[in-house]
């Protein structure tokens, strides 16, 4: 059995780091709006709010490293950054990077802008400026580290889940493979306990290799959701703590959400990773996405008209009842 933990990865570290933070920030009365969301509220004179959020792409980059491909793990980057800040209902304005290598490579450097770019164009947002730091010493030869920063603004009242009630159901949108988390957990199951190479052909599926896997990029919800924002009571990007970590940062108190694990398709990549790492099922659903990149709460049934007339594939995963915290069942 291999556990994020054993891979280097602390959950519940992480999560007594937020309350450190938190503490911190009030005692200096540094706090903002709605802390521990998605993104960062500012609230503007005229009412509107800007909303603000940075991530990375975590161990992600080591896969990108063995495969040296470099012209996808910037799109990564942006689509994680901006589905944070949309799930408050925020259009996307700019984004700025930070990228920090040991010795500057101008052909990894272009690859990662252009990834940069391509995904900014996509959602609708410019890149505002960024930072390059070349830190001879600090990083392996061919390594580099990369961080986002997006904001955008709702003219309005932001998405923050607060009109949840009981008997609303949890639709789940597809995810795109393991996305930005869980990798540290993915890299030693496959790599150390299953010695496969970088190229190697998965066992499932002999017409993909393991860096085709993952590196695919981040999935974006933005464009699919955008003009539906008015049928939409709430929103989780399910990212590093999977659904019950995410899912709980927008459910108002003495609300519990049931999530019926058989309501979706799981890819193939987390069932591979589940059975030969022997990684217990609770665990998993902390860990990875398990096939859902985004989870919304509508207003009423037209959501799921409107996503009907785009084509687009979702499954009711779930509903809202009375309690506290996530149960999967």
């Amino acid at each position: 059995m291999v556990t994020y933990r054993e891979a280097g990865v602390d959950l519940e570290r992480a999560e007594s780091s937020v309350k450190i933070i938190s503490k911190v920030l009030k005692k200096y009365r540094v706090s903002p709006e709605n802390f521990g969301l998605f993104g960062g509220f500012y609230k503007l004179p005229d009412g509107s709010h800007l909303i603000a959020s940075t991530d990375g792409v975590g161990t992600k980059l080591k896969i990108a490293f063995m495969a040296e491909k470099h012209d996808t793990i910037g799109s990564d980057l942006v689509f994680h950054c901006t589905n944070d800040i949309f799930v408050h209902g925020a259009t996307p304005l700019f984004f700025l990077d930070y990228i920090a290598m040991g010795k500057l490579n101008l052909k990894t450097l272009e690859s990662l802008i252009k990834g940069f770019a391509r995904a900014c164009n996509k959602v609708g947002c410019i890149i505002l400026g960024g930072e390059t730091a070349e830190m001879p010493g600090f990083y392996g030869k061919g390594e580099y580290d990369i961080v986002g920063f997006v904001t955008g603004k709702v003219e309005g009242k932001p998405i923050d889940g607060s009109d949840i009630k009981e008997g609303d159901i949890l639709i789940g949108l597809p995810s795109n493979g393991l996305h930005t988390n869980g990798y540290s957990l993915a890299r030693r199951i496959i790599f150390n306990k299953l010695g496969l190479k970088i190229n190697s052909p998965l066992p499932y599926d002999k017409n993909l290799t393991v860096a085709e896997e993952l590196l695919k990029i981040h999935r974006e919800y933005y464009t699919m959701l955008k003009d539906l924002r008015i049928h939409i009571k709430g929103m989780a990007h399910i990212t590093g703590g999977g659904i019950p970590g995410n899912l709980s940062r927008i459910l108002p108190k003495r609300l519990k959400a049931v999530i019926r694990k058989d309501s979706w398709e799981i890819p193939e990549i987390f069932k591979f990773l589940l059975r030969e790492g022997k990684i217990p099922e609770k665990e998993a659903y902390r860990v990875f996405n398990m096939g859902i990149g985004m989870i919304v709460i509508p207003k009423g049934e037209s959501l799921l008209h409107k996503l009907e007339e785009k084509e687009e594939k979702f499954w009711i995963i779930g509903e809202v009842t009375k309690g506290e915290g996530i149960e999967i069942i």
